[in-house]
């Protein structure tokens, strides 16, 4: 792609498997339940970045030398312009802005930092790895395994390191490699154009080309700082069931958020609809989490007194005697009825 003209149908597909690559990649940020189980990625990463490096240069020169870089360039740069070329060269240059400054900024210090943590901790967990083989708590099976485990995590996080500089240069090209685009000069003299005509032309399809090269990048910048910033549980739950549990639990952070978004209803102005909306909702979330916590800490409590008078009775049970279960629906759970629950038992 760097050397050989392409045919822009050909283009067209390989920019929508730029988009669909970058995607998948995200997703499987997101849904992963440890950074180990996508330790290919600072190796997709360059793949990716050369991918993409390549097929900038292929549409760059196809814009230069036919004005044309296929329909989805076209379409894009078109519809996001939308008939104002400075609003296309400002929107390209925020998203350019939020990934350098922000998103590869942000993460970079982090992954120059985790690999020292993961290399000082390393003797540490290999004494607790001996430690539990000594005392016959794992198997010589199992650390090996643990060992290979820590070993491949202090090389996962040493090669994010190098990759995130990856990130940072894919950014800073992107840039580079769109600017002689504008350019409109080449289609005055080549193609017999308007100085009006070819500055408009050229601009919509640098835009266009720039921002569908910046889309793919920043999805892939966003999942290179969900990677290296991710921290894995105790129950090993992918990213959006650790926010899910996490959230559940503090139910007050809700009530709080909804008494705040009130607030901002009733300041004159502000579409009181949609706050009040937002505000009600979480109201009634944080409601249904703490019913749901007192239910479950009802059910542990009658679970607890059944076995200890499930012990208590198995002593003082005549042989041939056959134990009574009751099963009782969710939604009958109330604090009155764990009492009742509980009177009941001590009175059997």
């Amino acid at each position: 792609m760097m050397i050989l003209p392409l045919p822009t149908p050909l283009i067209d597909v390989l920019i929508a498997i730029n988009l669909g690559l970058s995607i998948i990649l995200f997703m499987m940020a997101i849904y992963i339940r440890d950074p180990l189980d996508f330790s290919a990625f600072p190796s997709m990463l360059l793949i990716t970045t050369l991918y993409r490096l390549a097929l900038t240069i292929s549409t760059s020169r196809l814009i230069l030398l036919q004005h044309d870089a296929g329909e989805i360039v076209y379409t894009f740069g078109n519809f996001v312009v939308g008939g104002n070329l400075g609003v296309g060269i400002i929107i390209f240059a925020i998203i350019t802005i939020v990934q350098f400054i922000v998103i590869t900024k942000g993460s970079e210090p982090v992954a120059e930092v985790s690999p020292r943590f993961s290399f000082d901790g390393m003797p540490g967990r290999q004494m607790s790895i001996d430690g539990d083989m000594r005392a016959r708590i794992i198997d010589a099976t199992e650390a090996k395994r643990q060992r290979a485990l820590v070993q491949k995590e202090n090389q996962l996080y040493g090669a994010m390191d190098d990759a995130m500089k990856f990130v940072k240069g894919d950014a800073i090209a992107s840039v580079i490699v769109i600017l002689p685009n504008i350019c409109g000069g080449i289609g005055v003299l080549l193609h017999n154009m308007s100085a009006t005509e070819a500055l408009n032309t050229y601009a919509i399809l640098s835009v266009g080309d720039g921002l569908i090269a910046q889309i793919p990048s920043l999805l892939i910048s966003i999942t290179a700082g969900l990677i290296v910033t991710r921290i894995p549980g105790e129950k090993k739950n992918n990213l959006a069931g650790n926010l899910v549990q996490q959230i559940i639990s503090q139910p007050m952070s809700l009530q709080l958020t909804a008494a705040i978004l009130l607030v901002f209803a009733i300041i004159p102005g502000f579409p009181w609809f949609v706050f009040g909306s937002l505000a009600l909702m979480l109201f009634g979330c944080s409601y249904w989490m703490k019913r749901n916590a007192k239910v479950k800490k009802g059910l542990g409590q009658v679970y607890s007194s059944a076995d200890n008078g499930t012990e208590q009775g198995s002593r003082e049970m005549t042989p041939g005697t056959i134990p009574l279960l009751v099963i009782i629906g969710q939604q009958l759970m109330t604090e009155t009825m764990t009492d009742k629950i509980q009177n009941l038992l001590w009175q059997l």
